[in-house]
């Protein structure tokens, strides 16, 4: 559900209105990016894009929003008419929804008239910001548990009622295979998972009535909670007499441990399972889990079966926001487009000038293995030698012939307002999150200390930038 044009942070309607009174609304071009990694890692997951453009199509400014506006005594009639008219009409331009993502790269390009492209700021970063964090997030669970299966347990823990929708979409495109979420398993078609709670246990009064009541309930989904009052003294005991006559049914008996040592508890509580003959039963864990702790677990050969998420995955846990931004980087002027930048004292705050593609480039077995940055008319040749550039335009470049693909990487995906490709499904983003995560090579995902992947620039925007550096400097 779209939030509407209000959904805006106030200095962008100050500076429409004076863009508006002095009549200036040319067209430009942002470009959105963000500027380092989440949580330290080696990669980032793009997600948001299919919201994002929902909200683009109806984002319109209804008569009530035009009645705050004009009770704040801030906003003239005239400029409130253009806003009661007021429709997105731009173009955009997007990596595909579940593609790996690099900093400083842009993920979105967005052309329009100047008060489209700034009123539309706050609802891009929004969006794109928070579910691409999320997403990465459960990458990287994902990869910690060796690609087991991410149960996405958040919905008590998120930030309000549409962080956990949001969370829990982006973190299906990242990998979870479920989640407790029932809303966001109808809206989006995510499978969905859930069984008991301690209450459930404590509401009987036995422990093995509990579980008996709860088999008899649900007999091809039974995964019991075992640590209620004493895992390994009553717990796995009485879950495990209710297995066995869950066995002589033909069905599959699982146990899940909420608390405690759950290295130690959970080999003991496979043993358990093993000795009484129920080889099949399945083990859930859950408790303040991350991908930290789930790579020790692995690390050490816990026999886990799922892995039940929540706080650290839909928060962020870490780190609690993507350091996206939206930057001018080209305005008309005298009918052409004109690069334009923002200059820094901080090298990395310098943006790159003009409207640009990112292209891709791979190995011949298929990993990517440089992004390159460039104006849009700009081309990369397999089989021709080129020279790339760090972005800080310092002495550091790299020489390459490429001899696999090479794909750009930003693609049309609305037209004056209306989207104009088939986005695909949430099922479909995620595999293609998978494919891509598993294209990388395992120097850029690993958790220590990931490998840098290289995001160059052309000579061509190298000396551009440097030019307008120097203009500005001798100005």
């Amino acid at each position: 559900m779209s939030p509407g044009a209000l959904f805006t942070d106030l200095y962008e309607l100050t500076m429409a209105q004076g863009y508006h009174r002095y009549q200036m609304n040319p067209r430009v071009v942002f470009d959105m990016f963000f500027r380092r990694n989440p949580f330290g890692g080696g990669f980032t997951v793009c997600a948001g894009i299919e919201p994002l453009m929902d909200a683009l199509a109806s984002f319109t400014f209804a008569a009530d929003d035009i009645d705050y506006l004009r009770s704040l005594d801030m906003f003239d009639a005239g400029f409130l008419d253009y806003l009661s008219a007021f429709r997105f009409a731009g173009d955009v331009y997007a990596v595909g929804e579940g593609t790996v993502v690099f900093p400083g790269a842009p993920m979105i390009r967005v052309h329009a008239n100047l008060i489209e492209a700034q009123l539309i700021e706050g609802l891009l970063l929004n969006t794109v910001n928070f579910q691409t964090l999320i997403a990465t997030k459960t990458a990287r669970v994902f990869l910690a548990s060796n690609r087991g299966r991410i149960l996405e347990f958040g919905l008590r823990r998120a930030q309000g009622i549409d962080g956990a929708l949001s969370a829990t979409r982006a973190a299906f495109i990242g990998g979870a295979a479920a989640t407790s979420n029932t809303l966001a398993g109808k809206r989006f078609g995510i499978p969905v998972s859930g069984t008991m709670a301690h209450s459930w246990v404590m509401a009987f009064d036995s422990e093995r009535d509990a579980f008996e009541k709860y088999a008899d309930l649900y007999p091809d989904k039974t995964i019991l909670l075992v640590d209620t009052y004493d895992t390994l003294r009553s717990g796995i005991k009485n879950a495990a007499e209710v297995g066995r006559a869950l066995a002589e049914r033909g069905k599959t008996l699982g146990v899940r441990l909420d608390s405690g040592d759950i290295q130690y508890l959970s080999h003991a509580i496979r043993r358990y399972l093993d000795e009484h003959g129920l080889r099949d039963a399945t083990i859930a864990v859950s408790n303040e889990l991350n991908e930290e702790i789930i790579h020790a677990l692995v690390a050490d050969g816990c026999p886990i079966d799922f892995w039940g998420v929540g706080t650290n995955l839909v928060t962020g846990g870490s780190d609690s926001a993507l350091t996206g931004v939206y930057k001018l980087a080209a305005k008309e002027r005298d009918g052409k487009m004109v690069p334009t930048m923002k200059i820094s004292d901080n090298p990395d705050k310098t943006t790159d000038p003009g409207v640009k593609q990112v292209h891709r480039i791979y190995d011949r077995g298929g990993s990517p293995i440089a992004d390159v940055i460039g104006f849009d008319e700009e081309t990369i040749e397999t089989g021709t030698r080129a020279t790339f550039y760090h972005p800080a335009i310092d002495y550091r470049h790299f020489s390459i012939v490429p001899d696999g693909e090479i794909r750009p990487l930003l693609e049309p995906v609305m037209k004056s307002g209306r989207v104009c490709a088939d986005l695909p499904s949430i099922h479909q983003i995620q595999e293609r999150a998978k494919r891509e995560i598993d294209s990388l090579d395992p120097t850029y995902t690993r958790l220590i200390n990931p490998h840098r992947y290289k995001v160059s620039i052309t000579e061509r925007l190298k000396d551009v930038k440097a030019e307008m550096i120097a203009g500005f400097i001798d100005g």
